[in-house]
């Protein structure tokens, strides 16, 4: 039996830590109901289901699939739909429904994780909008795979930052306290790695603190990235000193982390070949990424439908 075509299908990622999960949830899903939508309700099991019920629900035919969940949800269901079997599969629109410890990417969009009526109301509306996907290949043994992500790929300290604001937004509960709490610890952390990195044809071999690759802003690491306009950005940040970096927390706060321009890089481009990132992590829209070098990482210029604010 088809599924109705203005049928969602939603997957509700509890917020890590909550003891109001159930309680937020049964909000969210009364205020459907009062506004009637007609829709199909998953709940995630933990890591990774959500990739796999996004898959499901794309190989199903739902052509509306709306994540509650934070950024790394958003990641999984990006990569479910991606890698489903679906037909036509970029033109599956995707609602986001903030609730998670981080919500940088929904952020972006103007889509506040207290106000869940305004996110209902604006997937009801139905502005889409097609937005570009990075792509990294790998390869594992024999095996060659790809991950998807929409907001950033992190290497080195900015994939701890994300970890670490997120461990500290959970503790703390609001996201201007879990920032500079983040910052603080990162004073005491600014380890470098030894990365060899392909950008513009340009060789990049250094001892380099983190490299952000963003489709969008990427917690304020790659400012400039437009997630429509068919470039990936590159920032890639050196070790400061200490006034440099109390400068650039400062502007990074700020969204000009680019003016700190004798620790950052910027690039723009369509590729990038990460050929070495000695003992870094790595991490896409927040999720570990655990695969080694070589990564090559591309971008897919509006791949993905998303709906946004009006």
């Amino acid at each position: 039996m088809a599924v109705e075509t203005d049928r969602w299908g939603i997957i509700y990622n509890p917020k890590a830590g909550s003891r109001k999960a159930q309680k937020k949830w049964n909000e969210i899903r009364n205020y459907m109901e009062s506004r009637g939508v007609m829709f199909d309700y998953l709940q995630s099991e933990g890591y990774g289901s959500v990739e796999r019920l996004a898959r499901m629900l794309a190989n199903n035919g739902y052509r509306t699939i709306v994540v509650v969940g934070g950024d790394g949800a958003v990641n999984d269901a990006v990569n479910g739909i991606m890698t489903s079997s679906a037909e036509n599969k970029g033109s599956i629109a995707l609602g986001i429904i903030p609730n998670g410890i981080g919500n940088d990417f929904a952020s972006y969009w103007g889509l506040d994780e207290d106000d869940y009526k305004k996110a209902v109301d604006w997937i009801i509306n139905r502005r889409l909008r097609k937005i570009d996907v990075g792509r990294v290949g790998y390869t594992d043994g024999d095996v060659c795979g790809t991950r998807y992500f929409i907001n950033a790929m992190y290497i080195g300290l900015g994939a701890r930052f994300v970890w670490i604001s997120n461990g500290t937004r959970r503790f703390w509960g609001m996201q201007q306290l879990s920032f500079l709490s983040s910052m603080f610890l990162l004073l005491f952390e600014r380890k470098l790695h030894r990365m060899h990195l392909k950008v513009n044809g340009e060789h990049v071999r250094d001892r380099i603190m983190t490299v952000c690759i963003g489709s969008a802003r990427g917690y304020g690491l790659t400012p400039s990235a437009v997630p429509y306009n068919g470039w990936l950005d590159v920032s890639v940040v050196y070790r400061p000193e200490l006034m440099q970096l109390l400068k650039g927390l400062w502007l990074l706060v700020n969204g000009r982390l680019l003016n700190l321009k004798k620790v950052v890089k910027p690039y723009r481009t369509r590729k990038v070949k990460i050929l070495r990132a000695q003992n870094a992590a790595i991490s896409l829209d927040g999720r570990p990424m655990t695969k080694d070098c070589p990564l090559d990482v591309c971008i897919l210029p509006e791949a993905l439908t998303l709906i946004i604010p009006k």
